[in-house]
């Protein structure tokens, strides 16, 4: 604790020596919110630039947060949405919208109500939250943190030194590249908090069928349920979905997995509809007036437009229906499974793709152990969590990094007020 006296009015200011382990989106953000509340901060960051997982997402670009209110962003978030109510209210989209505007980054909202840098780089956003860090006097300090004490010591190879409060905002542990390894996991037990099992989140899926002959391929304003076996629908999404050499990635799917536990062959199907803006009725007369224009044609080769070109063969398989048949032998029956394949072409889900290749981390320390007002730690005054290290995790589309932005300034906040 730091002390400044003036000798005429001979009163006190105490200033708070806060830590800050992690120099991602939340630390940087816990960073810049702590310094301007008057403490004295510094970030511990193993990365010789800040940032560097901020720096990559959204392809490059930063999809920074999403323009919609409050409440339709908790609709987005599947995990512990309440535990976000104060921390969004604090900095709402709105909110970081403005604070980055003011840091000389022009936004532009796009399809889906995404925001995005104007310059479509990433970096914009990380330089500039390290920049003003720098303008505020925050001390960075390049080394491994090998633990955090109750007594608000951190630990690294380099000895130990004492602050006031630690704000804990070390990520998951998606991207490990990036530096995201689980510590802050680690710390958090040794604290004696529960860690919710990290899993990959917002990852792909390994999928069989016509993936690998499809690969490349993608597919815009498609519909997409993830079914049981039994059945059961468990997501349910409209938008866009690439086919890999491995399975399927892209928005809809990202989103999906975070619903799905355990996955196993045979437990989780995905269904597309190829053509969601028409009922099969409809359909079947749009495939019936092809055929008429094609009348002559074989049946593989009457598809052209209804299907994109690495579709149609796949297609033409699962139908059932021989290729080299004249579409105007097609019989009614035949007709209609090729609508029920159009309508519901079904994928079998093997697995997701590893954690490292997860846009986030589901899991994280339990949040009925943090003070949602404050981002404190009920069971270790002092200490703070920001960021993915918490058990709270939403959908594609900006939803996490506004998180990330949300908590780590309640958490900067917090910890100087206090």
């Amino acid at each position: 604790m730091k002390t400044f006296g003036t000798s005429t009015t001979f009163t006190t200011k105490t200033v708070a020596d806060i830590a800050v382990v992690g120099g991602g989106a939340a630390g940087l953000t816990a960073a810049v919110f702590a310094a301007r509340a008057g403490a004295s901060v510094a970030v511990f960051e193993k990365n010789d630039k800040a940032g560097r997982k901020l720096r990559i997402t959204g392809k490059g670009r930063c999809n920074l947060t999403n323009d919609c209110d409050i409440n339709e962003f908790l609709r987005n978030v599947p995990t512990n949405p309440r535990f976000l109510y104060s921390a969004l209210n604090s900095f709402s989209p709105e909110d970081v919208k403005n604070f980055f505007e003011e840091l000389g980054v022009p936004l532009k909202i796009e399809r889906g109500r995404r925001v995005f840098p104007v310059s479509d780089r990433a970096d914009d956003i990380a330089d500039a939250l390290a920049s003003e860090c720098k303008r505020l006097g925050v001390k960075f300090i390049k080394e491994k943190v090998l633990n955090v004490t109750a007594d608000k010591k951190v630990v690294t190879s380099r000895g130990e030194r004492s602050f006031d409060a630690v704000i804990i905002a070390t990520g998951g542990i998606s991207y490990p590249k990036t530096g995201s390894d689980g510590d802050g996991y680690r710390f958090a037990k040794s604290l004696g908090h529960t860690v919710i099992k990290p899993e990959p989140s917002l990852v792909p899926l390994v999928a069989g069928g016509i993936c690998a002959e499809c690969q490349g391929l993608s597919l815009k304003n498609v519909g997409f349920k993830i079914k049981l076996e039994n059945g059961t629908c468990v997501y349910e999404d409209f938008g866009e979905l690439m086919f890999t050499h491995f399975g399927i990635t892209g928005p809809v799917v990202l989103s999906a997995s975070a619903h799905l536990d355990e996955v196993s062959a045979g437990k989780y199907f995905a269904v597309i509809d190829l053509k969601p803006a028409l009922d099969e009725k409809t359909l079947d007369s749009r495939i019936l007036s092809d055929f008429a224009k094609y009348s002559n044609r074989d049946f593989c080769n009457s598809l052209s437009d209804l299907l994109p070109t690495k579709l149609i063969e796949p297609i033409v398989a699962m139908s059932g229906i021989d290729g080299r048949k004249k579409v105007n032998l097609v019989t009614r029956e035949e007709r209609l499974k090729l609508v029920e394949l159009l309508k519901n072409l079904t994928i079998s889900i093997k697995s997701k793709r590893p954690v490292d290749e997860a846009v986030i981390t589901r899991g994280g320390v339990s949040v009925k152990e943090i003070d949602p007002r404050t981002i404190e730690s009920k069971l270790v005054e002092n200490i703070y969590f920001a960021g993915e290290v918490i058990d709270v995790d939403a959908y594609t589309g900006g939803y996490n990094l506004q998180i990330a932005f949300s908590t780590g300034k309640l958490a900067g906040e917090s910890a100087a007020d206090k």
